[in-house]
């Protein structure tokens, strides 16, 4: 997940760099969030990790 969010950002920063404002914005927005849903999904992953008695990694 983390890989599709930093491709949209580079696919937000070469469309903003040619002109193209719509794509580009629109392109951050999908990056922001599947960034955070990547993020929350880890802590989420790490606490379970640790409740079930495992050391994090």
């Amino acid at each position: 997940m983390l890989g599709w969010a930093l491709t949209f950002l580079v696919v937000a920063l070469i469309a903003g760099a040619l002109g193209f404002g719509g794509i580009a914005g629109a392109s951050v927005g999908i990056a922001k969030i599947l960034f955070f849903v990547f993020i929350v999904l880890f802590v989420v992953a790490m606490i379970a990790r640790a409740l079930r008695g495992q050391p994090p990694v």
